[in-house]
């Protein structure tokens, strides 16, 4: 039987809610099937007071094995480094977080603030958050680069706002297997089978991203969101689009930009504006994509863009240009 601990530090229980709509198996099923005990969650326990202070102390102690740490949220420092704005069992949530990690056989951040600091950690930071191994690009965060759990591994991160479900149970069945290894992971401390593909891959919008054409305005169904509308997925890694949110849409799908949520980086340049250059090229290209060859491609792309692409499928009364101008 493998153990599991999950608390919240600086977070909206957002993960905590994803990994809830858990299907296939949900996660009743999957606790049940792996053999898992949980010892304490904040939506799922039912113990709290001393009682959770007990339990704490005595995995600390080591008088209770704990095979899996997964934390929510950010690790909150402030004020001035006391930890005091998080309290949680009589103690400063950011002391238990240090206790714990260093007993618990392996240490999984869920959910962009966790993994790399996210919307807390974000300039001006006044709660002085900061991720459990990364602040935002730098390694480090508040465990420290050197860190490793007592099974030699680095923590192990799903990022996300929010980690889809399929992502958290999947690198769980790994770890509760032992099957998890440091060559799993990527130079972020993600699950290379999870997000080696960008948010691009399985985007039925990629026709249009190839010919270049953009979308000028939301409520289409056709037309690419990355030239004008800050769609991100192009530099993104996640595989939004290929393991879908309730298994039937993403957010690109419905016509929404790709806001970045499993990267580093995140929340970054208004969510709905392409930052350009004077030259009016989006600032980030895609992924391995040089400035010239973009350059290059896009005015090649554009000339041989088909008509049927370059027209609007349902064309409103008061349109009066095409897709390309």
């Amino acid at each position: 039987m493998k153990t599991i601990l999950w608390l919240q530090g600086g977070a909206c229980g957002g993960n905590t809610l994803s990994f809830l709509n858990a299907e296939n198996p949900d996660v009743l099923e999957f606790f049940s099937y792996y053999d898992v005990k949980v010892l304490w969650h904040p939506s799922l326990s039912l113990e709290s007071g001393d009682k959770v202070r007990e339990l704490l102390n005595n995995i600390v102690d080591m008088k209770i094995n704990l095979d899996i740490f997964i934390f929510e949220g950010t690790v909150v420092l402030g004020p001035n480094g006391s930890g005091k704005f998080n309290m949680f069992a009589g103690r400063p949530m950011k002391d238990w977080v240090n206790e714990i990690s260093k007993v618990a056989n392996y240490v999984v951040a869920v959910g962009d603030c966790a993994s790399f600091g996210g919307v807390p950690a974000s300039e001006p930071n006044p709660t002085e958050s900061t991720g459990l191994q990364f602040h935002k690009k730098e390694k480090g965060g508040f465990l420290g680069k050197d860190f490793r759990s007592r099974k030699n591994l680095p923590v192990i991160n799903i990022p996300g706002c929010p980690a889809h479900p399929e992502w958290i149970i999947t690198t769980l069945s790994m770890i509760i297997n032992d099957k998890l290894t440091e060559e799993d992971l990527d130079e972020y401390q993600r699950l290379k089978i999870i997000y080696s593909t960008t948010t691009q891959f399985g985007c039925p919008r990629n026709i249009y991203f190839s010919y270049k054409v953009a979308l000028k305005e939301f409520g289409h169904r056709e037309g690419c969101l990355y030239f004008d509308l800050g769609c991100k997925g192009s530099y993104t890694k996640s595989p939004c689009n290929v393991i879908l949110w309730n298994k039937q849409s993403s957010k690109t799908r419905v016509g929404t930009p790709c806001f970045g949520c499993t990267e580093f980086d995140f929340p970054t340049f208004n969510f709905f504006v392409t930052e350009k250059n004077r030259s009016g090229i989006p600032k980030r290209l895609p992924l391995g994509v040089s400035r010239g060859a973009y350059t290059t491609l896009s005015a090649v792309a554009r000339a041989s863009a088909p008509e049927f692409l370059v027209k609007p499928l349902i064309k409103k009364k008061e349109d009066r240009g095409n897709w390309l101008e």
